[in-house]
């Protein structure tokens, strides 16, 4: 019988290191530069910026505060909602 040559444990990783790259340079980085960009969107934002929240409400910011904020619906019509609730600014009065 032959004798097979020992493989080096670092040719066994390398697939796997590979595998990881890929992983990381395909959905983890885009991911966390995606929500680097929505915390810096929900620190900007201001009274009077029209938004729409992650469930679908459209309305303006009345007032903002350190982690919630008032949004006016409609006349006489306001609720308080999360800042991560906010999906993004349609239209930002200090832009």
């Amino acid at each position: 019988m032959p004798q097979q040559a020992a493989v080096n444990p670092l040719v066994q990783l390398f697939p796997l290191l590979l595998i990881f790259v890929i992983f990381y340079f395909l959905l983890i980085r885009p991911q966390k530069q995606k929500e680097k960009e929505h915390q810096k969107m929900l620190t900007g934002i201001a009274k009077n910026d029209e938004v729409v929240t992650f469930g679908g409400i459209h309305g303006t910011v009345v007032n903002v505060k350190e982690k919630t904020l008032i949004l006016r619906i409609d006349e006489n019509v306001k609720m308080e909602i999360e800042k991560n609730s906010i999906s993004y600014i349609k239209n930002p009065k200090n832009a």
